[in-house]
């Protein structure tokens, strides 16, 4: 299998290290969407990241709908998901609340590298900021102590996304994404990073 696409782009991160802990061997291309375009396009005519070929050719996208057919493939009975419906509807909380956050940093990131700052609309940015506020806010409130994991001794997919997310909003707007107001996040990203499979899929 190969999965396409910069590992700056917290979705084609998590896929990565998804795959990785999931023991299921791939390649990875690091193409941008945006200076391998045209390479890019050659490969899914989409243009999205993070995009998955198949063993058999067949071209994925959408890193949620790669992490299904990732969990499919798993050896050994490998899973990336709690086992009691309890946990896991707290898990996907919690995944929920880390994509909104890469969402609405995604956002703000392109309004500003994207528009000139003419058109930019206020706002929209102060909604969205709003929003990505309200996520890390919520997720410092409900991680607990996590110790070493959210939900045990092995990482689930609820703290690979929270992790990827934490770095990615450190790094894009670190004045969000403050240490001091969101301790518990700093501390669990500081954790995350420092284990292999991260460190194997740095997201620079």
């Amino acid at each position: 299998m190969k999965l396409v696409g910069m590992l700056d782009s917290p979705y084609v991160r998590r896929v990565a290290i998804s795959l990785d802990l999931l023991g299921i061997p791939f390649t990875h291309e690091p193409l941008s969407v945006f200076a391998g375009f045209d390479a890019f396009r050659a490969i899914n005519p989409v243009v999205k990241a993070p995009t998955l070929v198949t063993d058999d050719g067949v071209v994925l996208m959408d890193s949620g709908l790669i992490l299904e057919y990732a969990a499919r493939r798993a050896p050994g009975g490998r899973r990336l998901q709690p086992e009691s419906m309890g946990d896991f509807a707290r898990a996907q909380r919690l995944t929920g609340l880390a994509l909104a956050a890469c969402e609405k940093t995604v956002q703000i990131v392109y309004e500003h590298s994207l528009r000139p700052a003419g058109k930019r609309h206020q706002p929209w940015l102060d909604r969205v900021t709003g929003q990505l506020r309200q996520a890390c806010r919520l997720l410092e409130e409900e991680i607990g102590p996590a110790d070493p994991w959210l939900f045990g001794i092995h990482p689930v997919q609820a703290d690979i996304t929270i992790a990827v997310a934490c770095r990615f909003t450190q790094d894009m707007l670190p004045q969000v994404m403050e240490s001091q107001t969101f301790p518990r996040l700093a501390a669990f990203s500081v954790r995350a990073e420092a284990t292999d499979a991260f460190a194997a899929y740095p997201c620079s």
